[in-house]
């Protein structure tokens, strides 16, 4: 391998950006040109398992091995010292043990839809108010303290190898960020979806650690989002940019400038709003590291929904409609409901946090699928103006365009 020094007489004259989006369902590959042009994008889709009522799973060494075979496929298409910078922008709040050593998974990850930590949210509902003053995020079954005590509980194998050092756990940026370099770290972006990170002091919380009964030695790194988190797949390319999915959405739609706001649907959905060099914490919403780089940090305010494209796929399950006929707009653009429907699949996000429920039906007829899938889509509306109505009174001015 070559040292950084020699590195200088190869760089090239039109530089190439390679940037991996690992998302709930997907891994895409882009490579970016300096005028931002996209040269090539590759995608490969996974499978998320759902084996019990609120338990929703992924296989993280498949998810792994999809990103090398994306990291690979871009570098023989395009050569490696064609590319200068790597970044990967990852799903938040999927979760897993990992093997300190071997780097192997010692379980499945647990998405950021499963919600079968409940019973430790129920636990701990007294301690509400502080963890949400601390880390900026609420106490949820989404979030890794809950997925983590419930798991240790659960299994007092992996509880023995936690206490005895021997196993990671942390977001999947961080087991793919260890996988992919040799180094264990979570970046900063990412961490407050542990509920053990400090919003204010961006360091872990020793009292948070303390309520889940996670040891530090059980924790990877702390470092900043744009930070040298090592050498990828044993080449010369240097993984730059860890950062959360939603977060990189933000920026990358020019959201870095204080006060910027953006909503991002995908399998879920986002508002985010871009509270600048201090956190605010928001009644409601999460409010999380936007971008950092060890000399200064950006924050944001953000309202998550958990179901956006999701509950269209849910509701061909649940109406008995195929995929193929599930064309949501033209089948509800034509409807009208004082209907409403509230799915409890994944729980609901901002501004309720709410989880372990049935999915609600008011004043809907079960047999006219269509209006159900109207009073769907109205509702990850409302949960759009739920949102902004809580972020509000933080804004410096009136939304001009979103």
């Amino acid at each position: 391998m070559l040292v950084k020094s020699q590195l200088v007489f190869l760089m090239p004259s039109n530089p190439l950006y390679l940037v991996i989006d690992q998302g709930t369902s997907s891994t895409k590959s882009f490579l970016f040109k300096e005028n931002g042009n996209i040269i090539h994008t590759e995608k490969v889709k996974h499978r998320l398992q759902r084996l019990a009522r609120f338990h929703v799973e992924c296989d993280s060494k498949t998810i792994l091995n999809i990103c090398k075979t994306l990291i690979h496929n871009a570098i023989k298409d395009y050569g490696e010292y064609s590319i200068t910078k790597v970044g990967i922008a990852v799903q938040r709040s999927t979760f897993l043990f990992w093997d300190k050593y071997s780097i192997e998974p010692m379980t499945k990850a647990l998405s950021w839809q499963d919600t079968r930590a409940q019973n430790i949210v129920n636990e701990f509902s007294n301690h509400s108010d502080w963890i949400w003053e601390k880390t900026g995020a609420p106490l949820s079954p989404n979030f890794g303290g809950p997925k983590f005590l419930h798991m240790i509980r659960k299994h007092p194998r992996l509880r023995k190898k936690v206490l005895s050092s021997q196993v990671f756990y942390g977001p999947l940026s961080a087991y793919l960020t260890h996988a992919l370099t040799g180094i264990a770290t979570i970046d900063e972006s990412i961490a407050g979806r542990t509920l053990f990170f400090n919003i204010h002091s961006s360091d872990w919380s020793k009292k948070c650690m303390d309520l889940f009964q996670i040891p530090a030695s059980g924790l990877p790194m702390l470092r900043p989002v744009l930070y040298d988190h090592g050498s990828i797949c044993d080449t010369n390319l240097s993984l730059d940019c860890v950062i959360g999915d939603q977060q990189a959405a933000l920026i990358g739609q020019e959201g870095l400038l204080r006060g910027s706001i953006a909503a991002n649907f995908g399998t879920s959905a986002s508002v985010l709003y871009n509270a600048g060099r201090n956190p605010i914490v928001v009644n409601g919403l999460i409010s999380s590291v936007l971008f950092s780089d060890g000399k200064q940090r950006k924050h944001v305010v953000e309202g998550t929904i958990n179901a956006c494209n999701s509950l269209f796929h849910h509701l061909e399950t649940e109406l008995n409609i195929s995929h193929d006929f599930m064309k949501w707009p033209e089948l509800c653009s034509n409807q009208s409901t004082n209907g409403i429907y509230v799915p409890g699949f994944v729980g609901l996000a901002a501004p309720y946090w709410k989880s372990g429920f049935n999915d609600i039906y008011r004043n809907l007829d079960k047999f006219d699928k269509n209006k159900i899938i109207r009073a769907g889509m109205e509702s990850i509306g409302f949960l759009v103006n739920n949102i902004i109505d809580r972020l509000k009174p933080i804004m410096e001015s009136k939304i001009k365009s979103l």
